[in-house]
């Protein structure tokens, strides 16, 4: 099938790398030295660790609080062949206009054929963690809500709907956070970034007893707002080994994803909260047939002595159409399954501009699902999904 009559795309997993005015612009004025920004200093690296000022390379460090924190390349690596991808630090001169200015963005997604794209955080990191760890919780408060006016107003302010706003939360209070996500989704906004597992950052999990995340939670379903949750998002990534090579840790990403969804699935969440939907992000799919089926023989086999909550009254299984996504680009085991997942629970991404991205070649692996699946079906994973899950 010629590229030309294949459907244009919805990305529901890009990354965007924030311009260095988005805290300086809207901060009040009294806050903008305390807030994030920019400053160009030398750089020497030593393994994954840089140091400022100690001579090296002239990068783009942001400065916030205690955090010094450079652009790795591998993260704004657009156009970069794969050959030469690296950790080391790279200057807002030396990307892709596309990883952090609006209408670059849109040129970059005409020529992969991208309709529609939704983008992570990368200085705030993907659930807003930087803020989550900032000591000054009224300024970290502050600089969530301007990341999400850039977000709303700049970054998809005049992108025609192409580009998809999805805003942080202030994770360490769930009131806030659901004061947050309503001050959004006025605006018309059905997407927030949330952690794939609490715990890890010290924050309550799921299964708190005293549902500290109830007024988020309730928040989300009661505006339409899909809880997106990349890997990563819970700070801690799967290792098998202290020296074990980082290739090992990125082939095991999807792990996070897999405890992340049995939390959700055991927790008895999505049953108290019935219209809720979520995502996990980057997650690709094909381990997903395997743990509901695993979910649901602990369900009928062990309910009775496991400490499951009471909530949870039906197959795990049953709370994921329309409701649970898992979002993939080149996972040819997961379309494999696909019907063991649901057809529509699978939506599509490229991961722009990080190392991983398909892009500019996203046309030709869309090429390749039309040879696997049918036409119908084919609509539905690239586009039609993302449709549903974020109230397009």
């Amino acid at each position: 099938m010629p590229v030309t009559d294949l459907p244009w795309i919805i990305s529901v997993d890009d990354h965007v790398v924030e311009p260095p005015t988005v805290w300086t612009d809207r901060l009040p004025e009294r806050l903008r030295g305390r807030g994030p920004r920019v400053v160009q200093d030398t750089c020497e690296t030593h393994g994954n660790q840089y140091t400022k000022g100690k001579g090296g390379k002239l990068v783009d460090w942001w400065v916030y609080e205690d955090l010094l924190r450079p652009i790795p390349q591998v993260m704004a690596c657009a156009g970069f062949p794969p050959e030469a991808l690296t950790l080391e630090p790279i200057r807002f001169d030396e990307i892709r206009p596309g990883c952090f200015e609006a209408k670059a963005r849109l040129a970059d997604m005409d020529l992969n054929r991208t309709e529609r794209s939704l983008c992570f955080p990368t200085f705030p990191r993907f659930a807003g963690q930087t803020f989550l760890d900032a000591k000054d919780k009224d300024l970290a408060l502050r600089c969530v809500q301007a990341y999400d006016d850039w977000m709303v107003d700049e970054w998809c302010g005049d992108a025609s709907g192409r580009l998809i706003p999805l805003c942080l939360v202030p994770l360490w209070d769930a009131n806030l956070a659901a004061d947050e996500v309503r001050r959004n989704a006025a605006r018309g906004v059905h997407a927030v970034a949330f952690t794939e597992l609490p715990a890890n950052l010290g924050l309550p999990s799921l299964h708190d007893r005293d549902r500290f995340w109830d007024p988020f939670l309730r928040a989300c379903d009661e505006t339409g707002t899909t809880i997106c949750m990349h890997i990563g998002s819970g700070s801690v990534m799967p290792r098998t080994s202290a020296d074990a090579p980082a290739g090992v840790t990125t082939a095991l990403t999807s792990l996070n994803a897999y405890m992340a969804m049995a939390d959700w699935l055991l927790s008895g969440t999505l049953a108290r909260f019935p219209d809720l939907k979520i995502a996990f992000s980057e997650s690709q799919v094909g381990w997903m047939p395997f743990l509901l089926d695993r979910l649901d023989r602990v369900f009928t086999q062990s309910k009775a002595w496991s400490e499951l909550d009471p909530a949870l009254d039906e197959l795990p299984s049953s709370y994921v159409p329309g409701r649970v996504y898992g979002c993939f680009f080149d996972d040819i085991v997961g379309i494999e399954a696909r019907h063991r997942i649901g057809i529509g629970q699978l939506v599509f991404e490229t991961d722009y501009p990080h190392q991983d991205t398909t892009w500019p070649h996203t046309p030709a692996l869309v090429a390749e699902l039309a040879t696997m699946v049918p036409p119908d079906e084919l609509e539905r994973l690239v586009r039609t999904n993302a449709i549903e899950m974020l109230s397009l």
